[in-house]
């Protein structure tokens, strides 16, 4: 027997709709390429939408047709967000911080049809034209004109502003099966190729149902959210669409994400919640530090895409009042898995014991679930201890990559996903990594983790930015390498950071030997690259010529 309950599909599209009926009041903040600040309430977010969804039809764009995108966070991103998927289209957002060849790559392995790119980043399609010309149909700019490129000698390039003009400001959005593929992003190809990830609209809704609960971001109508992790990155975690979900307002912050940038778009908008990862905070926090600055009562923060340091919970608590909480995700989850929320038998901490308790990536959220696996793929106990490989599942979790349908290296028989993330469990199910699979640092039989080792060196006042990889070794196998790059060259020395972690860990998980650097190599999404500090330094002390 089925029950007596109106059968309606889950659809992205319906999102605007509810946001542009009952949230008029609401906006859309953007700052644009130049410093400047357009706002647009719901109503009109929608109608532009209307028009785009128009112009997308009369240029033959068809369902499960792939439209990429080259943008940063702005209100014509959301726009496209809305108009690609509630045709029936896939939104394909790219990371223009990707290497070139990696991008021509997913363009051409998604089989894009059209090209969606700021102005800004023009220079990177120019590139990449002759590569990509027999995939991409034309390039649509976004912007009020077509500015001189040499790609309209090479294929059909529009400009957004002209392109919805003359369409009407009203859709009738078609409703469709809510599996019905919406998004597509790939991963930062750090192993290897990039894969995809493709989201449906019932995945993507079921998510901003979850992360918009109380144990999550807890938005509100009343609330101003700052993604400043791009809508590149895992759809910007979700918020472009759990904040029309609940009508809170949105402060897209462009391309401008230093400090100073971020902090006057906080004031100007009373930002409410603030999601970045860790090297956006730390930059807003040296502004903060420099000019004496301060943050709306009450604002509070997610801090995800790599290890939160304790340091900054510390620091925005203790000196701005701003609560920062761990989250983790991954682009194969849409992204969010975990969220470090409290729970009642976490309340009677210490401030001490609570601040070390921040630094877990947290618990999972209804839908997800977890467990952890010894490398027979036997589970293990979740005493908060014994630590394994992590693997996931869930109704927003992927099944396969996109276009790789025999390829399930990652998946496994009984439908978990395995992340690569070794981790802890503990008893109230709070989730720890430990390091990744590849980075834990394997010293006479023993492990070490290097995240724990960075996140005690970047509370050092003289560390800007920490990096631990096991470098080889005679005798030990390996052992672990402390790379620092300084927030003042020479204000620190080696024996200095190396003192530093006397009685915080154990005397044989200290590093052997401190290197400097000038310069700390970054992945597209903004994590410390070991993989280049490895093949640089991956024999210091094996061969320490």
């Amino acid at each position: 027997m089925r029950g007596l309950i109106q059968d309606r599909q889950l659809m992205i599209s319906s999102l605007l709709v509810h946001a542009a009926e009952y949230h008029r009041e609401s906006r859309i903040a953007s700052v644009m390429a130049d410093g400047t600040l357009c706002r647009h309430s719901y109503p009109e977010l929608a109608e532009r939408t209307a028009q785009l969804a128009h112009a997308l039809t009369r240029l033959g764009v068809k369902p499960a047709d792939r439209i990429a995108t080259l943008a940063w966070n702005h209100h014509r991103h959301l726009e496209l967000y809305y108009a690609i998927a509630g045709i029936g289209a896939v939104v394909h957002t790219i990371n223009p911080r990707l290497f070139a060849e990696q991008i021509g790559y997913i363009v051409n392995h998604a089989k894009d049809r059209w090209l969606c790119v700021d102005p800004g980043l023009l220079p990177i399609v120019e590139g990449l034209i002759d590569e990509i010309a027999d995939t991409v149909s034309g390039i649509v700019v976004l912007s009020d004109a077509v500015p001189e490129t040499p790609l309209t000698a090479r294929t059909s390039v529009l400009a957004y502003e002209e392109l919805i003009a003359p369409e009407p400001r009203s859709f009738d959005w078609p409703e469709f099966d809510e599996t019905t593929a919406c998004g597509l992003c790939y991963t930062s190809g750090t192993t290897g190729r990039p894969k995809g990830s493709l989201y449906s609209h019932r995945s993507t809704l079921l998510h901003a149902w979850s992360i918009a609960l109380p144990d999550l971001t807890s938005l509100r109508a009343v609330d101003v959210v700052l993604p400043i992790v791009p809508m590149f990155h895992v759809n910007a975690w979700g918020l472009p669409y759990a904040a029309p979900m609940v009508g809170a307002s949105l402060a897209m912050p462009g391309p401008l994400l230093d400090g100073a940038s971020l902090h006057r778009l906080i004031g100007e908008e009373n930002v409410t919640f603030v999601a970045g990862v860790p090297t956006v905070w730390l930059g807003l926090l040296e502004h903060l530090r420099a000019t004496g600055g301060t943050l709306p009562a009450g604002m509070r923060g997610l801090v995800g895409g790599s290890a939160l340091p304790q340091m900054l919970v510390e620091a925005f608590e203790q000196e701005f009042g701003t609560t920062l909480q761990h989250g983790w995700g991954m682009t194969e989850m849409s992204p969010v898995g975990a969220y470090n929320a409290p729970k009642p038998e976490t309340g009677d901490m210490s401030a001490e014991a609570r601040y070390a308790h921040s630094r877990k990536q947290g618990r999972p959220p209804f839908g997800v679930k977890m467990k952890i696996v010894d490398s027979q793929g036997r589970g293990l106990p979740r005493d908060g201890e014994t630590f394994g490989e992590l693997c996931v599942r869930g109704p927003w979790v992927t099944s396969r990559y996109f276009g790789d349908e025999d390829g399930q290296e990652a998946f496994a028989e009984d439908g978990w996903f395995r992340t690569g993330d070794v981790t802890t469990i503990d008893e109230s199910g709070y989730m720890h990594i430990v390091d990744r699979s590849k980075d834990v640092i394997k010293s006479g039989g023993e492990w070490i983790s290097s995240i724990e080792l960075e996140n005690i060196a970047v509370g050092h006042p003289a560390v800007r930015e920490a990096a631990v990889i096991p470098a080889s070794h005679p005798k030990w196998d390996e052992r672990p390498l402390l790379i620092i790059l300084p927030a003042d060259p020479g204000a620190v020395s080696a024996q200095d950071l190396l003192d530093f972690f006397e009685g915080k860990v154990a005397k044989w998980m200290i590093p052997d030997d401190v290197v400097f650097v000038d310069d700390m190599p970054h992945t597209a999404t903004g994590k410390i690259m070991k993989r280049a500090l490895r093949e640089r330094f991956g024999r210091h002390f094996a061969d320490p010529g």
